[in-house]
């Protein structure tokens, strides 16, 4: 196992930094932890575009924590070049191709956004990403708006077209060789627990967590957990010493 892998963190969709805020600094420095900005390129509207920018981005052997739509990302970075991705973490992700009715949902949405209407898409639904505990916290809630309302309507149409459009990573999953960790909310209303159990499932050797009292942002409403359990695995794979 190389010791010179980096860790790139991958945000959801229309997330920056400030959805691993929690998480960062408490992340070993010899991994060099940085936050992938890949998706956020306005010239790429496809997973495959943002993984293989990512790629060309950060050299060497990657280890990649992606969250929702991170981890779409990741499990593509991984197919297209499984030389190069030492390891996954899926955090609240589902390999699954679009259903025909989350489609509609966005499609809608997006025809929203193209309006300007932002806020008043994303407002009503943002209970949805939390845990019902959590969804009452209003600094999470407000910090959750401010990434993305932050992003803007072009960020969400594109994205969305890209998740809309994502590949069902579930045909390669099984070719998978390097560790995978796999964790998920138990109340993940977005990306529900049997998305993780799936991909689970699917890949050999993964190793699983379900969080109870979190939903689907996990990174924001249990970093601590989050950033112990893949600091664990690292450790186990021989990425990191623990004293």
């Amino acid at each position: 196992m190389s010791h010179s892998s980096q860790l790139l963190l991958l945000p959801g969709l229309a997330a920056d930094e400030r959805m691993w805020r929690g998480v960062l600094p408490l992340l070993p420095a010899a991994l060099r932890p940085e936050v992938a900005t890949a998706h956020q390129d306005v010239n790429l509207h496809r997973i495959e575009d943002f993984a293989a920018r990512l790629l060309a981005q950060h050299a060497g052997p990657l280890v990649l924590a992606g969250a929702s739509m991170g981890g779409m990302i990741a499990m593509e970075a991984a197919r297209q070049a499984p030389q190069r991705v030492a390891g996954l973490a899926l955090l609240g992700t589902t390999a699954r191709p679009e259903t025909p009715d989350m489609r509609a949902l966005r499609e809608g949405a997006i025809e929203l956004f193209e309006q300007g209407r932002v806020r008043e898409v994303i407002e009503p639904n943002v209970a949805l990403a939390f845990h019902p505990v959590n969804a009452a916290k209003t600094d999470l809630v407000q910090a959750y708006l401010d990434f993305v309302l932050d992003a803007g309507a072009d960020h969400l149409v594109r994205q969305n077209r890209a998740v809309i459009h994502r590949p069902d990573a579930r045909v390669h999953l099984p070719q998978v060789a390097c560790p995978v960790l796999v964790v998920c909310g138990a109340a993940d209303q977005l990306t529900p627990p049997e998305c993780s159990a799936e991909i689970a499932a699917l890949v050999p050797g993964a190793e699983q967590h379900l969080l109870p009292g979190s939903g689907h942002m996990l990174t924001m409403e249990q970093p601590e957990v989050v950033t112990r359990l893949v600091v664990q695995w690292l450790a186990r794979n021989g990425w990191i010493e623990v004293s």
